[in-house]
């Protein structure tokens, strides 16, 4: 696997999910605010918009952070990160895979630009019902699906980060204590380490 990647983006989650698996990948820094320099032709094949994180696994191609946690979470099952496919948890691991690109970011994204909420329209909802949703869902299990930690932890976990670390967490002792269980991970600490020495 050969990971295409850059520090303070959403390939965080994607780094986090491949050492959470345990497995064997390379990384390749991106410059995304630089078209202009060489790029591997992998990377243009797996991201045609040019975003990262951008995977390529053979001859398996792809981007976004929430698609590569899906793909090595099912090609690992033996990591743990997803349950089964007939699992009936199954069902809910999709839609808390899937919250952060689809809700948690639009919402974020519309407070933070000041743009006039309405919840009717946006699929997204609003900020305060995506909030209520994702502190109500976890509720007061360890993780997101109960006991056991999935690849839906690390998108929701890192939302919970992204939140705080731009001062949009309101004052919730579930989330806090939620980025706080994710953070004290040692996948995690490695994700940030690699982050930090890129």
């Amino acid at each position: 696997m050969k990971l295409f990647w850059r520090p303070q983006t959403r390939s965080q989650r994607a780094l986090w999910l491949l050492e959470e698996a345990g497995v064997d990948y390379d990384r390749v820094l991106i410059d995304i605010h630089d078209a202009s320099k060489p790029r591997d032709p992998d990377f243009v094949k797996a991201s045609p918009m040019g975003k990262v994180p951008a995977l390529v696994d053979g001859a398996a191609m792809l981007a976004d952070s929430a698609a590569i946690c899906m793909y090595v979470a099912d090609k690992h099952p033996e990591a743990g990160l997803a349950p089964a496919i007939n699992d009936p948890a199954r069902a809910q691991y999709y839609w808390w895979m899937i919250f952060t690109p689809g809700v948690i970011e639009p919402a974020m994204s519309e407070k933070y630009s000041g743009v006039e909420p309405n919840k009717f329209r946006n699929s997204w909802g609003d900020f305060a019902t995506m909030f209520s949703t994702f502190e109500n869902g976890l509720g007061d299990k360890q993780w997101i699906l109960g006991d056991q930690f999935s690849a839906a932890d690390i998108m929701l976990g890192s939302s919970a980060c992204f939140l705080k670390q731009f001062g949009m967490l309101p004052d919730s002792k579930i989330l806090e204590a939620y980025g706080e269980r994710c953070m004290a991970r040692p996948a995690y600490k490695r994700s940030m380490e690699i982050n930090a020495a890129a």
